[in-house]
């Protein structure tokens, strides 16, 4: 009989084929938990599968007495309450670095796109204001990336490889992270330092805790008028009604989203503003990437099962 494994967050089936096929799943569609399963079964649960941003806490994992693993599908585990993990010996693994190069272009799709007005470019084609020769101000020449001071918020997997694809583009690269690399770009050892000296800010820092608007109001005021912000990590590290402020009153001058505080729900006040340029979380989504995913997915479980220490799982302090 096959292992079960419960399939905790809202995943597409698709996605969850080659698991299907090595493990009994039990899909809840996102729904609770104890909404789609009996009590009885769910105390029989020895595995979860989830994504990292849905929350799981305390009280949650109390529902299933005999869990012992909890796999994050991808490489983020900021829903995760780590400390009651470990204090039920629960053993929490994720996919460090699997997505960190789709994600990477991402940012950099952002970025270009925010800094060289793209969406604003199409409309003005669509519209048919070029070929009536209208004048537009939001079409007056912009930097370029020769130069250009890009600063990436987290020296992980994901902002090693911007910081590459930048400095690539011909752009000047400094970062702060909680540690100093060794690495051919300036260190600066505060975010607030980063800010002043930067026109891009990158942000691919870890979520969590400590993280949590760490980019705010005056973060943002130390970008300057002519600075913009490119957010690929959580939607947590900005202080989203902040962002909004600075991108309707020019305290900055755009910003590239890939993940919002309250996801699928981007706000109004962002949809509505020309110098933002959206897109739905869909930095790791690529073939590639998902492949690799589930070859951390399918490393962890099958791991567990046998009885061995997860290859790919979060240090737990």
């Amino acid at each position: 009989m096959a292992d079960k494994v419960l399939i905790y967050s809202r995943f597409p089936k698709t996605m969850m084929a080659r698991f299907a096929e090595r493990f009994e799943l039990l899909d809840t569609g996102g729904m609770p938990a104890r909404e789609v399963f009996p009590a009885e079964e769910l105390a029989g649960i020895r595995a979860m599968l989830t994504a990292g941003g849905t929350p799981l806490d305390a009280e949650a994992m109390d529902l299933f007495p005999k869990l012992g693993a909890v796999v994050c599908y991808g490489t983020g585990y900021d829903g995760i309450d780590l400390t009651a993990a470990a204090a039920r010996n629960i053993a929490v693994g994720h996919s460090p670095g699997a997505n960190a190069a789709s994600v990477a272009d991402i940012a950099m799709t952002l970025m270009l796109a925010a800094t060289r007005r793209i969406l604003v470019a199409d409309h003005y084609v669509r519209s048919g204001d070029w070929a009536g020769a209208k004048q537009s101000p939001m079409m007056r020449p912009q930097a370029g990336m020769p130069g250009r001071r890009i600063g990436v918020y987290g020296m992980g997997e994901i902002g090693r490889k911007i910081a590459a694809r930048c400095a690539a583009f011909e752009s000047e690269v400094g970062y702060f992270s909680r540690s100093k690399h060794d690495l051919p770009y300036q260190y600066f050892p505060t975010l607030e330092a980063l800010a002043d000296w930067c026109s891009v800010l990158m942000i691919a820092v870890r979520a969590g805790a400590e993280t949590q608007h760490a980019v705010n109001a005056d973060i943002l005021r130390r970008l300057g008028a002519d600075g913009y912000v490119v957010n690929i990590s959580r939607g947590s590290v900005i202080d989203e009604k902040a962002l909004v402020a600075a991108l309707t009153d020019k305290t900055i001058a755009g910003a590239g989203l890939d993940v919002y505080e309250k996801e699928p729900h981007a706000p109004d006040a962002l949809t509505a503003l020309p110098n933002a340029v959206l897109a739905p979380h869909i930095g790791g989504h690529t073939l590639e990437s998902h492949f690799a995913m589930q070859n951390c997915v399918l490393a962890n479980l099958s791991a567990f099962f046998a009885g061995q220490r997860l290859p790919h799982a979060v240090k737990i302090a």
